[in-house]
């Protein structure tokens, strides 16, 4: 904001920034659509249980849309890396 007389010109400075705040606000805006879309296309690793309380592992890669369920964490893992070979 600024006061001016004619001699005298007075500058108050509120602190606040339009143009800085905007910046930040777009680029958080950008950086939560990126890690919205990132996380999307990340390979998804699940332990469940089924209704008899058995524990199992699903696995899903978004980039190919294959997935996986196996009652063995070791058979999960040999599954990622033959998929990424």
């Amino acid at each position: 904001m600024c006061i001016q007389t004619e001699d005298t010109k007075l500058q108050l400075n509120s602190g606040y920034d339009s143009t800085s705040f905007l910046w930040r606000f777009m680029s958080n805006f950008w950086q939560k659509i990126v890690n919205l879309l990132q996380k999307h296309q990340e390979l998804q690793v699940y332990q469940k249980n089924d209704h008899k309380g058995n524990t199992y592992w699903q696995a899903y890669d978004p980039l190919t849309g294959k997935s996986f369920t196996s009652g063995s964490e070791s058979d999960v893992r040999a599954w990622i890396e033959q998929l990424y070979r």
